[in-house]
This record gives structure tokens, sequence and C-alpha cells, in this order.
């Protein structure tokens, strides 16, 4: 049995969209010959890849969902197959996903991208927002090529970009805490408005270190909604000091005792298996991350 990649193109682009309408649109051809490319598939696999059910609608079958991840795969190999071919003719061209979480999108991605643009101007580049814990999840569904995510990295290959640590940030209410050389957590744990963020294993791993048993007073999980919270004297902002480098701001900045520190990087399935286009963006964003890394303080 030969494989049709056509057919595997459209049939990812209907499981992402769960929608034969919206995929024709996006593919720019007719919806019945989206459908009768998934019909092709699935009777040359003799199984069903999709089911429609009366309350959500068009959904994957389990085995469709397991298909997907391997067509992304196939579809994966076949860009590697064309970006080294383009590659020796010093032609690389093709498409970049990448997943990153906004403090990463704010401090690094910009110097990245318009450095990789200068070398690589025919490379198109798609980026996606989201939390730690969904870019792990759109690596391991191979939704993107690879991510930009917090520690723990594991099960994925990593590459290291640079450490966090979470500060404090004090608002007006609590101007006498300027003078103190850092901000016991245990001391104001009543006071506490928490910005996760994918600190979260760090947070208990070093609480459970420390034997501390802090209940933060609020926690949100976005920088700028942390901000107008302190600036509202509702508590002492705990937030991590990579993320705070990309909110403006003009309160006081405090160390906190016991320190929580955590890794970011970019992580893959095997970074031996991506595209050249993708290897490359890894290099320039390595190399950007480790000069951000010699500015933090």
């Amino acid at each position: 049995m030969v494989m049709n990649m056509n057919h595997l193109h459209i049939f990812v682009k209907v499981a992402e969209k769960m929608n034969f309408t919206e995929a024709s649109r996006e593919l720019f051809i007719s919806q019945p010959a989206v459908s009768k490319a998934v019909k092709n598939l699935e009777d040359s696999l003799h199984l069903k890849l999709f089911m429609r059910d009366k309350q959500n609608g068009l959904m994957l079958t389990e085995t469709g969902k397991d298909i997907l991840v391997l067509a992304r795969q196939m579809i994966g190999i076949e860009s590697k197959i064309y970006q080294t071919a383009d590659q020796k003719q010093k032609l690389l061209s093709g498409k970049v996903k990448i997943g990153s979480f906004p403090a990463v999108s704010t401090n690094i991605l910009p110097e990245t991208i318009a450095l990789f643009r200068s070398k690589y101007p025919l490379i198109d580049i798609e980026l996606v927002e989201g939390t730690s814990a969904q870019i792990k999840e759109w690596v391991g569904d191979r939704s993107v090529d690879f991510g930009i995510a917090a520690s723990p990295f594991e099960p994925f290959e990593h590459q290291l970009l640079l450490s966090d640590y979470m500060v404090a940030v004090i608002p007006e209410a609590y101007a006498k805490l300027t003078k103190e050389q850092y901000i016991d957590l245990k001391k104001y744990e009543h006071d506490i408005i928490f910005c996760k963020g994918g600190h979260e294993i760090a947070l208990s791993k070093t609480f459970q270190q420390h034997g501390l048993d802090v209940k933060e007073n609020l926690t949100v999980q976005h920088a700028d909604t942390l901000m107008k919270m302190v600036k509202n004297n509702l508590g002492i902002g705990i937030i991590s000091n990579f993320t705070l480098s990309s909110v403006s701001h003009d309160l006081a900045v405090k160390d906190i005792t016991p320190r929580i520190s955590r890794d970011i990087g970019i992580i893959a399935h095997a970074f031996a298996e991506l595209t050249p286009a993708a290897q490359q963006f890894t290099q320039v964003l390595s190399e950007v991350g480790c000069f951000a890394k010699t500015k933090s303080p």
C-alpha cells in the first residue's frame, strides 16, 4: 500500500479544525474533495478516523488520534526531505512552528526571529503561545516542531536556555518591606499573591523541601493580572524574575526566601529529528538565549 501524502495533509487539517468546511476553506479546495480524501484514507487503512457525536460534533476515534500523531510525524519527515534538498542548494525554505509562553515571546523571540530571518528569509515562522503544560502537550502530539517551556522537561530532549527564579513585588501599602533584605514567604504567608505560569512544580518542591505549608492569598496565571492586584494593595506579588522583565512597572522588587528556581529550555522529541529549518532556528535561539543569560541579574 502506497501512502498518499496529500490525503494525510488533508486529514491533519480536518483533525485540527474538526470541521470539513473550515478545512476546505484553509486548503482552498472544495468540501466534497476534502471528504473524499478522508474517505479514501480511511478505506486504505481499513478503519474509521472520525466519528460524529450528537453533543460534541465531529471527533477523532481513538485510533484516529494515534494516526494523527503519526501523520504529523510523516509530514515532518516529508518537509525535512525537501528542506535538506533546498539546504544543499543553499535555498533553505519551509516552515517552523514554535510553541512558546509569553515571557519568552516578549524577551527572546523578537531578536531571535529578526536574526533568523536575516539568514533564512524563505522560511515561514508560526508562533503559538500557551502555558508550559500546553506547550509540552503540543510537542507531545507534534502540533509544533519544538517548544520553549519551563522545567521539568521530561520526557523530552531539551537544550537549556537560561535559569530563572522568583522574586517579590511590593505594593505601596507594604513600603516598609523595601528595607528588608529579602521577603520571607513563611512570615508573610497570608499576604502572598502567586503568579504561577509554569512555576507550580518548582513551588511545590521548594515548599516540601523546607517544610512550608504556604497558603497563597490569591493565585493568578498572568503577569499583567498580578501587577494590577499588587498595585491595588491586595498583597505581595511573587513572580518569575524572567517574566517580570517583560512587564513595565514602578514597584519595588525583592528576593525571596526560600529561593524558588526553575530552568527554561527548548524541548523536542529528538533534536536530530527536527527539520533543517527547525534545527537552524534552535541554534539561533540558543545563541540569543545565551546572550540574554549574560544580561540577566
